[in-house]
C-alpha cells in the first residue's frame, strides 16, 4: 500500500502553462483523502514550490532544490538543508567564462542572473519570481551562500555542457539534467532520491510504501529508490530506463492515471 507519494513539478504536474489539470487535482485529492502523504519534489526554490503545494493542500515537507532543502509549507525551519562551497562555485564560474555559458546562480533565497538571453517570462515560468539581475555573478558569492547553479542552453549544446561538467567537476558536485535546456550543479550527495529517503524516514514510511513520479534525469534517483517508480510518457530515456512503469504523457494526465492505478485502485491493476 502506498503511503507516500512524491511528484515532480515541471513536465510531470505542469507544462509551460503552469496549470495542473482538473483530473490530476482530483486524483491527488482522492489519494490524500485515503491518508496518503503527498509531496512535491522539484529543482525549484521553496517559495516557488509553495505556491503549487498550497493549491494542492499539501502540508508535508517539500523537496526543493533537487533535495538540497526539505521543509514543510507551514514551517520556517528546514528539516534538512545543503549548500555548495563558494570556492567550488567560484571555480566553476571562472572555468566556464571562456565558454560564455548562460549560468543562473541560486544563492540565499534568490536566483541571480547576470545576462538576459531569453524573455523575462521564460525565467519567471521556469524559475519563479525571486529573480535578481546583477552585472556579475562572482560578487554574489561574497554575500550569499550558494545552493546550486543552472546552465541554460539549447538541447544539443546542453548535452555537451553536461558531459564537460561531469568530466571536470563530477567528483565535487552532482550534475543533473532537470529540463531539456537545464544542466544543474548541486551539492555533492544531494539528489531527489536522497531527499525522498530522508522524508520517508522522517515520516516512518518504508521504501516499499513510497511512489515517485517524474520525467527528467534529475528524477531518476527518486524513481529508482521508490517502491513504485513511475516515469512520464514524455520523459527522457534515462528516467524511463529506471522506472517500474511508464505513465501516459503530461498532456494525457499521466500523473492521474498513475495515481489511479497504484494508489486508488491497486488491486484491480495487479
Amino acid at each position: 500500500m502506498i503511503r507516500l507519494l512524491a511528484l515532480d513539478l515541471d513536465g510531470t504536474l505542469i507544462g509551460d502553462d503552469l496549470i495542473i489539470s482538473p483530473r490530476v487535482r482530483r486524483a491527488i485529492a482522492a489519494a490524500q483523502e485515503r491518508g496518503v502523504v503527498v509531496t512535491l519534489a522539484t529543482g525549484r526554490m521553496f517559495d516557488a514550490t509553495l505556491t503549487f503545494a498550497r493549491g494542492l493542500d499539501i502540508t508535508a515537507p517539500l523537496l526543493c532544490y533537487q533535495g538540497a532543502l526539505l521543509q514543510a509549507p507551514n514551517s520556517d525551519v528546514p528539516l534538512y538543508r545543503a549548500t555548495m562551497e563558494p570556492a567550488l562555485v567560484r571555480e566553476v564560474l571562472e572555468w566556464q567564462a571562456p565558454h560564455s555559458w548562460h549560468v543562473l546562480l541560486y544563492a540565499g533565497d534568490n536566483v541571480f542572473i547576470a545576462e538576459q538571453r531569453h524573455p523575462k517570462s521564460f525565467y519567471r515560468a521556469l524559475l519563479g519570481e525571486r529573480l535578481v539581475w546583477v552585472d556579475r555573478l562572482l560578487p554574489v558569492l561574497e554575500q550569499h551562500e550558494p545552493i546550486k547553479f543552472i546552465v541554460v542552453a539549447e538541447p544539443p549544446e546542453a548535452d555537451r555542457i553536461e558531459a564537460e561538467l561531469r568530466r571536470r567537476f563530477g567528483g565535487q558536485m552532482e550534475v543533473v539534467r532537470s529540463h531539456a535546456m537545464f544542466v544543474e550543479g548541486n551539492p555533492l550527495g544531494v539528489s531527489k532520491g536522497d531527499g525522498l529517503r530522508r522524508l520517508a524516514a522522517h515520516l516512518d514510511v518504508s521504501q516499499a510504501q513510497v511512489m515517485a513520479v517524474g520525467d527528467q534525469g534529475n528524477d531518476t534517483t527518486m524513481i529508482a529508490w521508490a517502491g513504485v517508480g513511475v516515469a512520464m510518457g514524455n520523459g527522457s530515456p534515462a528516467v524511463k530506463a529506471v522506472a517500474d512503469w511508464i505513465a501516459p504523457p503530461l498532456a494525457e494526465d499521466g500523473v492521474a492515471v498513475a495515481i489511479e492505478r497504484f494508489v486508488l485502485d491497486p488491486l484491480h491493476h495487479q
